[in-house]
């Protein structure tokens, strides 16, 4: 099993993000390290800082907001229903990778959620166009289910599932957008030239053989 490089260009504040889809990035948060299995989401400090570097929260306003959750009682409890959620999400997700569809206890869930945390939109000028942007008003962390939900909406209804791939090498998910669809790896960086130096060590040490 792969481990990954801290030192890629694919890491934003201690998280990486190569999945091609910030949901997916979400379930990277527990990838192969150095010392194996790692959980980056420790508490809800570490959450807080996941949600800005993957670009869910942008805002000063809402920035600050999350500082003032930290580790409040509520923050934390609404990190570990998350992670909970993180493991379900992993499970339909291999299960649409293998060519299955997600549990249909899963989706109860999920529907569950969104009806509880809907996300709104509103229309904005930018440009001189209309735009609509996500609207999002947390008052409690728990509203962050909000955007988690509408982006698991949005895999599981609108992504093509012979996209989504696991890296060959490790534990991360990605959704392949390379154009003839051969990606193999969560990243050249991080396991694809590993594997292809070990590939080329291979072929060597059997050229190098006596007799051959």
């Amino acid at each position: 099993m792969g481990t990954a490089s801290q030192e890629a260009g694919e890491w934003i504040d201690g998280f990486l993000f190569v999945a091609n889809r910030p949901i997916l990035d979400f379930l990277n948060t527990k990838p192969v390290l150095a010392d194996g299995l790692t959980e980056l989401l420790t508490d809800s400090h570490a959450l807080e800082r996941w949600l800005i570097a993957s670009g869910t929260v942008s805002t000063a306003r809402m920035k600050a907001l999350l500082r003032s959750w930290r580790h409040s009682a509520e923050a934390e409890a609404f990190l570990k229903d998350l992670l909970i959620f993180r493991e379900r999400l992993r499970e339909a997700v291999l299960r649409m990778e293998s060519g299955a569809a997600p549990a249909e206890e899963f989706l109860k869930d999920v529907n569950a959620h969104l009806a509880r945390y809907p996300l709104h939109i509103a229309l904005h000028r930018r440009e001189g166009k209309v735009v609509r942007e996500m609207w999002f008003e947390p008052r409690q962390p728990a509203d962050f289910w909000a955007p988690i939900m509408d982006a698991t909406a949005d895999l599981l209804a609108e992504t093509d599932m012979s996209r989504l791939r696991k890296c060959e090498s490790c534990v991360v998910h990605f959704f392949d957008t390379s154009k003839k669809g051969s990606r193999r790896w969560c990243s050249m960086n991080i396991c694809g030239n590993r594997l292809k130096v070990a590939a080329y060590q291979r072929r060597k040490r059997d050229r190098d053989l006596p007799g051959t």
